[in-house]
């Protein structure tokens, strides 16, 4: 569990994941939890629910809930932390149980456990998000990931049509593959593009499977959003600078809170440094020309 005062950014890092609460219920999850508060993000693709709880609430439902445990905010916290992670992760816990009733407007997740040995209930209150939190946390860093796949395949075709042509001037030159079996057919990229659409993409819009987070796309989530809180971040630094103040305009996310920019920038730089140099090659297209290689020695595969 994290006790990073800034959840602004920390729950928009979270990648989603595809949960079931029930044979009927399906919905992406996202959660971030701190010592003294927790967030929770949960939607259909066709509403999102969230719930923004600090100390004083929790200890409240607590003792509404769970009239024979006495435990403190903290305490609850890391049970609810150790609850739902293993959920997010996609492993099941037969320890524990959720169940949910939603609507367009409000979902609860009622969620049955133990702690301290005692029997634990827990009821998250879910509200309808507003617009600018769905926005931020599924329409631009899914829009930005189309963006940068799109710039992937056309980087990978121009490098497939690039490769074709290194071998076909090697074969002009006389030379023959050692392997029958390692021959293949000059890249095509209609024929592939056709190809992904009659087969590929009806299979991705299934979405029924539970599938609609790969660990792939997670990673790739995760790299969009470290991008975009690192821009918020030097855009709010840029607008302290101007100002003279931290304080934002009053039409911000429920979620977010004041926070140290210039500490929060640092953090995400740190975190940048895995995933930064991915995103820059693929959200451009590439331009690589066809260039006739060099006639040399052959080597490798070809004899």
């Amino acid at each position: 569990m994290e006790t990073s005062d800034d959840p602004q950014i920390k729950v928009l890092l979270q990648p989603w994941a595809s949960v079931c609460f029930s044979e009927s219920t399906r919905l992406m999850a996202k959660a971030w939890f701190c010592d003294s508060s927790y967030i929770l993000l949960l939607s259909d693709l066709n509403n999102m629910w969230y719930e923004s709880a600090n100390t004083e609430v929790i200890q409240q439902r607590s003792k509404e809930l769970n009239k024979r445990l006495t435990a403190p905010a903290a305490s609850i916290l890391n049970c609810l932390h150790n609850l739902l992670s293993p959920l997010l992760e996609g492993k099941e816990n037969s320890s524990v149980s959720f169940s949910c009733q939603l609507s367009s407007s409000t979902l609860i997740l009622h969620v049955k456990s133990e702690l301290l040995g005692l029997p634990f209930y827990w009821d998250f209150h879910c509200g309808a998000a507003p617009q600018e939190m769905i926005s931020r946390h599924l329409l631009r860093p899914l829009m930005t990931m189309s963006v940068a796949l799109h710039g992937q395949v056309q980087e990978l075709a121009s490098l497939l049509l690039q490769k074709d042509a290194e071998i076909e001037d090697y074969r002009e030159s006389g030379a023959t593959l050692s392997l029958e079996r390692l021959k293949t057919e000059p890249f095509k990229e209609e024929s592939f593009l056709r190809t992904f659409e009659t087969e590929t993409l009806p299979q991705a819009c299934c979405l029924g499977d539970g599938r609609m987070f790969t660990s792939n796309l997670k990673s790739l989530y995760l790299a969009v959003t470290q991008q975009q809180a690192r821009a918020a971040c030097k855009r709010h630094r840029a607008e302290s600078e101007d100002s003279g103040s931290l304080n934002h305009a009053a039409s911000q996310d429920p979620t977010e809170e004041p926070v140290d920019l210039p500490e929060a920038e640092e953090q995400i730089e740190t975190q940048l440094s895995s995933a930064q140099h991915v995103e820059e090659a693929v959200v451009q297209k590439a331009q690589v020309p066809v260039v006739k290689t060099k006639k040399k020695k052959v080597k490798g595969l070809f004899v």
